[in-house]
C-alpha cells in the first residue's frame, strides 16, 4: 500500500510506470481538444483556477493521477468517490460527444472547401481560355491600326494644315466684320459686348496695323470706339442708374483705356450725390411735421440705404480703381469719413430723442442693427474709423442711459417719499385707520427695490451675448464696474443719502417741514440698507454683470458705513425735533403763567398732561419700527411709581432739605453739594438703533429746557407747589421711557430744586397731598 500510495520519484519518467500511456492518453486528448477550440473559436474564459504548478489539478498541465487518486481515496468518503467516478464518466462521454461533433464539423468544411477549390479550377480554366482569344483579338487590332494609320499619315498633315488655314481665315472674317458689329452692339445697346469685341482684336490691329487693309478696319474701329465710350459717359453722367449700373460703366470705360484719375473723381461724385440723397431722406424723417418713425425703423431705413450704397460704393471702388494704389485708398477713405460723419449725426439726433424712455429693448436692438450694418463698411474701409465711430456713439448712448435711469431711481425715490408725506399728512377717518408706519416703511423699500432691479434688467440688454457690440472692451468692462455698479447702484444708495441727510437741514429750512415721522422712517430704511439690502443689491450687480475690468470699486463696507451714519443722523434729528416740540410747549407753558401770584394747586396742568400724552405716542411709534432696547434694573420704588403711588419717604428725603423753611442749612449750599456728587447728564448725547435710547433723547431734552426756563422765572409760594406737582406727575409717567430712572430723578430733582432756589418763600407741599393731587389728575 505504501508503495501504490507514494508516486513517480523525481528521477522517473512515463514509461518508468505501468500507467504510464494509460495516463498520457488523456492529457493528449485534452490538449488536443483544447487546440481545436482555440482553433475554431471555441474557448471560453475561465476565472482564474487553482495553481497551475498543482499535480492534483485535472486541467493542469502537471497533473499526476497516482497522486490524485492517492488524495482521493485518503480525503473523500466512499459515497463521495462513487459520485466522482460518475462525474468523470459523465465529462468523458461529453468530451467525446464534444470532439465526435467537431470531428463532424470539420469534415463537412473540409468537403465544402475542395467542392470551392474543384469549382474554381474549372472557371479559371474558362478565364484562360477567355484571355487567349482576348489577346489573339487584341494583336489583330493593332495590327489593322497600323495599316489604317500608314495608309491616313499623308491625309491627316494635309486636313492639319486646311484646319489652320480655317482658323486663320475665321479670324480675318472677325476682324473685316469689326466694324460692323460695334455698330450694330452699339445700335443694341450690347456695350459691354462691343468692349470685349474690340478688345479681342485690339492687339492683332495694332501688330498689323502698317498693312493698309488692317489699318482701315483699325481706323473704323476707333470711330466707333469713341462714339461707344461718349455714349457710356453720357450714361455715367447722367447717374440714373444704381451703382453696379455705373460701376459697369466705369469698368467699361477704363477697358476702352479712359484715364483711370478722371473715372475716379467722376465715380466719387455720382455716389456722393445718391448718398446724399439718402442723408436727405433720413433728415426728413426728423423734421418737426412728419411724425418720426421709431428708432429700430429709423435704423433700417439708415443700414439699408445709406451704409448699403456706402458698401457698394467702396467694394466698386477698390474693384474699379485698386491699380490708384495708397492715394486713391486715401481719397476713399475721406470720401466715406466725410459722408460718415453726417450719417452719424443724423443718428445720434434720433437716438437723443429716445433718451426719455424707461424701456431699453427697442433701443438697443436699434443700436444692434446700426452696430451690426457698419461691420461691413468698416472692414472694407479701415482707414476710415467708420466701425469705431458707430461703437463710439453706442458707448455714449449707453452712458447716457445709465444716467437716465439714474435720474429714474432718484424720482422714483423722491416719489416714495411724497407718497409717505401724503400718507402722514392724510386725515384719518372714524373707524379708519391709515397705513402704519412699518407698512409704509414695507411699501417704501418694495417700491425702490424694485425699480432697482428693473433697472437692471434694462440696462442688462447692453450685454446680451445676442448683441453685436456686447463683446467690445467696454461693455465687458468699464461699462459693468464704473457705468452700473459705480455710476448706477453705488450713485443712487449715496443719492439716497444724501437726500435723507438734507431733511436734517436747520429748522428754519427744509428740515423745519420734514415730518417726525418720515425722518423716523428714513432713519430705519437706511439702517436696514446698511444691514441687509445694499450688500443683496451689490450681490445681485455683480452676478448679472461678470466684471472683468479691474478698476477699484466703492466696498461694500463703505456704502454700509455711509448708510448708518445717514441713519443716525437722521435718528438724531428726530429726536432734537420731536424734543422740540414738546420743550416749546414746557417753554410757553412756563414763560406764559404768573407764578407769583398763582393758586394753590388743585390739579396737575394740562401740559403735563399732554406731555405725557405725546410722549406715549412717540413711544408708540418708535415700537412700530425699532427694537425695545435695554434698561437698567428698575428699584423697587420704580415699580410702586408704576401704580401712581409715590414713595413718601423718598420724597421727603428729595425734597424736604431743599426747601424746608426750618433746614438750618443754606439751601443755595445744599444744591451745590448735591450737584457735585451726582452724576453729569450729557442731553445731546449719541442716540442708539432702539426705542429706549430714542425716548431717553427726547425726554432729556424736554426736561433740561424745563429746567432752563424754570431758573429764568421766580415762583411764589404757591408756584413752587405747583412745580412740585407737575414734576411729581411727570416722574410717575417718564420713567418708564427712558433707559434710566435716575435719570429722570435727576433732572426733575433740579427742576423743583431751582424752583424752590427762585421762590422768596420755598414751602412745599405735603406728599400725600401731592400724590392725592396726582392721582386725581
Amino acid at each position: 500500500m505504501a508503495a501504490a500510495a507514494t508516486g513517480p520519484g523525481p528521477g522517473s519518467g512515463p514509461g518508468d510506470s505501468p500507467e504510464g500511456p494509460e495516463a498520457e492518453a488523456p492529457e493528449r486528448r485534452r490538449k488536443a481538444h483544447g487546440m481545436l477550440k482555440l482553433y475554431y473559436g471555441l474557448s471560453e474564459g475561465e476565472a482564474p483556477g487553482p495553481d497551475p504548478l498543482d499535480p492534483t489539478d485535472l486541467n493542469g498541465a502537471h497533473f499526476d493521477p497516482e497522486m490524485y487518486l492517492d488524495k482521493l481515496r485518503r480525503e473523500c468518503p466512499l459515497a463521495q468517490l462513487m459520485d466522482s467516478e460518475t462525474d468523470m464518466v459523465r465529462q468523458i462521454r461529453a468530451l467525446d460527444s464534444d470532439m465526435q461533433t467537431l470531428v463532424y464539423e470539420n469534415y463537412n468544411k473540409f468537403i465544402s472547401a475542395t467542392d470551392t477549390i474543384r469549382k474554381m479550377k474549372n472557371d479559371f480554366r474558362k478565364m484562360e481560355d477567355e484571355m487567349d482569344r482576348l489577346a489573339t483579338n487584341m494583336a489583330v487590332i493593332t495590327d489593322f491600326s497600323a495599316r489604317i494609320s500608314a495608309t491616313l499619315q499623308d491625309r491627316h498633315e494635309r486636313i492639319t494644315k486646311l484646319a489652320g488655314v480655317h482658323a486663320l481665315l475665321r479670324k480675318l472674317q472677325f476682324l473685316f466684320e469689326l466694324p460692323s458689329r460695334l455698330t450694330k452692339c452699339v445700335e443694341l445697346g450690347a456695350y459691354g459686348q462691343a468692349v470685349r469685341y474690340q478688345g479681342r482684336a485690339r492687339a492683332v490691329l495694332q501688330q498689323y496695323q502698317h498693312l493698309p487693309s488692317f489699318r482701315a478696319i483699325q481706323d473704323d474701329c476707333q470711330v466707333i470706339t469713341a462714339r461707344l465710350a461718349q455714349q457710356l459717359r453720357q450714361q455715367f453722367r447722367e447717374g440714373g442708374s444704381g451703382a453696379p449700373e455705373q460701376a459697369e460703366c466705369v469698368e467699361l470705360l477704363l477697358a476702352l483705356g479712359e484715364p483711370a484719375e478722371e473715372l475716379c473723381e467722376e465715380f466719387l461724385a455720382h455716389a456722393r450725390g445718391r448718398l446724399e440723397q439718402e442723408l436727405r431722406s433720413l433728415e426728413a424723417e426728423l423734421g418737426p411735421s412728419p411724425p418720426a418713425p421709431d428708432v429700430l425703423e429709423f435704423t433700417d431705413h439708415g443700414g439699408n440705404g445709406f451704409v448699403g450704397g456706402l458698401c457698394q460704393v467702396a467694394a466698386a471702388y477698390q474693384e474699379l480703381f485698386a491699380a490708384q494704389g495708397p492715394a486713391g485708398a486715401e481719397k476713399l477713405a475721406a470720401f466715406a469719413r466725410e459722408l460718415g460723419s453726417r450719417y452719424f449725426a443724423l443718428v445720434e439726433r434720433r437716438l437723443a430723442q429716445e433718451q426719455g424712455g424707461s424701456d431699453n429693448s427697442l433701443l438697443v436692438r436699434a443700436l444692434d442693427r446700426f452696430h451690426r450694418r457698419l461691420r461691413a463698411p468698416g472692414a472694407l474701409l479701415a482707414a476710415a474709423g467708420l466701425a469705431e465711430a458707430a461703437t463710439e456713439i453706442v458707448e455714449r448712448v449707453a452712458r447716457e442711459r445709465l444716467g437716465h435711469h439714474l435720474q429714474s431711481l432718484r424720482a422714483a425715490f423722491l416719489g416714495c417719499l411724497t407718497d409717505v408725506r401724503q400718507a402722514l399728512a392724510a386725515p384719518r377717518l372714524a373707524g379708519k385707520e391709515g397705513p402704519g408706519l412699518a407698512e409704509l416703511l414695507a411699501n417704501v423699500a418694495s417700491s425702490i427695490l424694485s425699480h432697482i432691479k428693473a433697472s437692471l434688467a434694462s440696462v442688462h440688454l447692453f450685454t446680451a451675448k445676442e448683441v453685436s457690440f456686447s463683446n467690445k472692451p467696454y461693455f465687458r468692462g468699464e461699462f459693468c464696474s464704473q457705468g452700473v455698479r459705480e455710476g448706477l447702484i453705488v450713485g443712487f444708495i449715496r443719492s439716497m443719502c444724501q437726500t435723507a441727510q438734507s431733511y436734517c437741514d436747520s429748522p428754519g429750512e427744509k428740515g423745519g417741514a420734514t415730518p417726525p415721522a418720515l425722518l423716523l422712517l428714513l432713519s430705519r430704511l437706511c439702517l436696514d440698507y446698511e444691514t441687509a439690502t445694499i450688500s443683496y443689491i451689490l450681490t445681485l450687480t455683480d452676478e448679472q454683470f461678470l466684471v472683468q475690468d479691474q478698476s477699484p470699486v466703492t466696498p461694500v463696507s463703505t456704502l454700509c458705513a455711509e448708510a448708518r451714519e445717514t441713519a443716525r443722523r437722521l435718528l438724531t434729528h428726530y429726536v432734537k425735533v420731536q424734543g422740540l416740540v414738546i420743550s416749546q410747549m414746557l417753554r410757553k407753558s412756563v414763560e406764559t403763567r404768573d407764578w407769583l401770584s398763582t393758586l394753590e394747586p388743585r390739579n396737575v396742568r394740562a401740559v403735563m398732561k399732554r406731555v405725557v400724552e405725546d410722549t406715549t405716542a412717540i413711544d408708540v411709534q418708535v415700537g412700530l419700527l425699532y427694537e425695545e432696547g435695554v434698561r437698567k434694573a428698575q428699584s423697587s420704588d420704580s415699580s410702586k411709581r408704576t401704580f401712581s403711588v409715590y414713595s413718601s419717604s423718598r420724597q421727603q428725603g428729595r425734597y424736604a432739605p431743599s426747601y424746608t423753611p426750618s433746614a438750618p442749612m443754606d439751601t443755595n449750599l445744599l444744591s451745590n453739594i448735591q450737584k457735585l456728587f451726582s452724576e453729569r447728564i450729557d442731553v445731546f448725547s449719541p442716540v442708539e438703533f432702539n426705542k429706549v435710547s430714542v425716548l431717553t433723547g427726547i425726554i432729556k431734552i424736554s426736561l433740561k429746557t424745563l429746567l432752563e426756563c424754570v431758573r429764568l422765572r421766580t415762583f411764589g409760594r404757591f408756584g413752587l407747589q405747583q412745580v412740585q406737582v407737575d414734576c411729581h406727575f411727570l416722574q410717575l409717567y417718564l420713567w418708564r421711557f427712558v433707559a434710566d430712572e435716575e435719570l429722570v430723578h435727576l433732572l426733575l430733582d433740579e427742576v423743583v430744586a431751582s424752583a424752590a432756589l427762585r421762590c422768596p418763600d420755598p414751602v412745599p407741599m405735603e406728599p400725600s397731598v401731592v400724590e392725592v393731587i396726582c392721582e386725581r389728575g
